[in-house]
This record gives C-alpha cells, sequence and structure tokens, in this order.
C-alpha cells in the first residue's frame, strides 16, 4: 500500500531533478570566467589531480600540476574541461574524465541609493529587483527609473540604462541614482 504511493513520487523527484540540472548545465554551459570566480575541478579516478576549490587570479589564470597555468578568463567551464583533457592525454593519462563545475561566482557590486552599497555573491537567475533586496533594499530618494548598469563583459564598460527587471551578471556593476522631487 505505501508503494503505491511511493512510485509517483520517486518519479516526480526524479524528473524534477533531471530538469533542475539542465537549467544550471545550460547557465553554466555559456557563462564565461573571470577574476574571481571559484571552480571545482574533477579528474575521475585521480585523486592527486582533482581540486575542490581553485580561485582564478586577478588574471583569470589557475595554475594546474604538470600543465602549468591555464587561461580560464574569457571561457566556459567546458572549455576549460576540453583544455584539461587535452593537455593531460598522452603524457600523463590515457583516458582523462575531467569535469569543471562553477562553485562561486565573482561578485556583482550596487551602488548609490540603496541602504547597503556594496558587492554581493551573485546567484544564477539574479534580477535587479533581487539584488536591490540583497543590498537592503532602496532609499527613500531612490529613482526607480535612474538606474545604469555596467557589464564585466561589455568591452567599452559604459553605463547602459536599467529597470528593476533586468538580469544582473557576474561583475556588473549598478549605480541607482536619486529621484528629482
Amino acid at each position: 500500500m505505501i508503494s503505491r504511493y511511493l512510485i509517483p513520487l520517486a518519479l516526480s523527484m526524479a524528473i524534477l531533478l533531471s530538469n533542475s540540472g539542465s537549467v544550471l548545465a545550460e547557465n553554466n554551459s555559456t557563462y564565461k570566467l573571470a577574476s574571481g570566480d571559484v571552480i571545482n575541478i574533477n579528474v575521475f579516478g585521480e585523486p592527486d589531480l582533482s581540486f575542490g576549490e581553485v580561485r582564478l587570479n586577478d588574471a583569470g589564470i589557475f595554475s594546474y600540476p604538470f600543465i602549468g597555468d591555464v587561461r580560464a578568463k574569457g571561457r566556459t567551464a567546458a572549455e576549460i574541461e576540453q583544455i584539461l583533457t587535452e593537455r593531460l592525454k598522452g603524457d600523463y593519462l590515457v583516458d582523462p574524465r575531467v569535469s569543471v563545475s562553477i562553485l562561486k561566482y565573482r561578485e556583482f557590486f550596487i551602488s548609490g541609493e540603496v541602504k547597503t552599497p556594496g558587492g554581493y555573491p551573485f546567484q544564477p537567475g539574479l534580477t535587479l529587483r533581487r539584488a536591490v533586496a540583497l543590498a537592503g533594499g532602496l532609499t527613500e530618494r531612490a529613482s526607480e527609473k535612474r538606474i545604469t548598469i555596467i557589464r564585466d563583459q561589455s568591452p567599452g564598460r559604459t553605463p547602459e540604462p536599467a529597470t528593476l527587471d533586468t538580469i544582473v551578471m557576474p561583475g556588473d556593476t549598478i549605480t541607482i541614482d536619486q529621484g528629482f522631487f
């Protein structure tokens, strides 16, 4: 009698977990790494070549045994997997199976008319509205219409107009100006 209820529950949980994993994989597949990101490197069956936390330095580089420095800035986790696999194959391992995942994203920054300006940890799916909530909310003088964002990945790093529904990315700098009364 109990098993009659457990099977549909188990199937529902499996579907939910598989869907959430694909969303996370999709976000990580296009995400470009940069200084401040923390990644996990796992080489199947090789504990000496697996690292729980690797923080990218100011230049977006990390050091790896037998290989030396690996430039991760501007590359995706999948591209880093491919680089490590190619460099480990042959001289060190016959058929390396490497996985790279992002443990912590670099911070975004919010300033201006918020109660607690500063840097905050990025979370996938973050909107400007949620970023403002993390910063303690808007002050009484804040303008919801005079918001700019400077994208970390933007080549010109010029401020762009934004709304509270704008998606925030790691490394972005958000400024909320005063409203005129």
